[in-house]
């Protein structure tokens, strides 16, 4: 019988390249053996996807923060409940484009709801369930601003926040990181990404021993 899967969360605010990481990570540890599975927040399963079209599309200001939080909280509770933990209870591992760190940030941080609220909202929701390990791609929000312009994805709700919204993005990650280090690596988003998917596979060989 396969023993558990291992959870992991990419985050970092726009254009810092996360799925493009989390897609070169889980061919690494597919060459290693392992069965992965890659999902993304909001949205990883039927019901948060729909979920998702209500919080990444239209005006900056459609929700206010208490509403939006809990609208990801909805969408993660399904996502955990009917694709994670089934996944990691298989064995599987699961990697996540963004997860709980985000809304901790973007909407207990920056949006200023507090970041302790978001936390008891999250532990009624989910409890203590959270990655076995977050990789923070840190890069400067005017770089990843100009690189989110140039994919030009149609969701773009949260890139169209100002300067300082995503100042204090990249402030919240990486005061989360230097709070949880145990659990959070930081990588320079700024390097080449096969640079940084370098070091992104030295930190999952150093904490999870794949």
């Amino acid at each position: 019988m396969a023993g558990r899967g291992r959870f992991i969360s990419f985050e970092g605010g726009e254009g810092a390249g996360k799925s493009t990481q989390a897609r070169l990570l889980r061919t690494a540890l597919e060459a290693h053996g392992h069965s992965v599975l890659l999902t993304r927040e909001p949205g990883g399963s039927p019901g948060a996807e729909e979920i998702r079209k209500l919080l990444v599309e239209g005006e900056p200001d459609r929700w206010t923060p208490l509403a939006e939080t809990l609208l990801f909280l909805a969408a993660r509770a399904d996502h955990v409940a009917r694709v994670i933990e089934p996944a990691l209870t298989s064995g599987t591992w699961v990697i996540s484009d963004r997860f709980s760190d985000s809304t901790f940030v973007y909407q207990g941080l920056a949006r200023g709801l507090g970041l302790d609220a978001v936390r008891n909202l999250q532990k009624a929701a989910l409890g203590d369930f959270a990655p076995d390990l977050t990789i923070l791609l840190d890069v400067d929000p005017r770089s990843g601003l100009e690189r989110a312009v140039a994919r030009g994805a149609k969701e773009n709700r949260f890139e169209r926040f100002d300067a300082a919204f995503h100042q204090r993005l990249r402030d919240g990650f990486l005061s989360i990181a230097a709070a949880e280090p145990q659990r959070c690596a930081v990588v320079d988003a700024s390097a080449p990404p096969e640079t940084a998917a370098a070091n992104v596979w030295r930190a999952v060989a150093e904490r999870l021993s794949p």
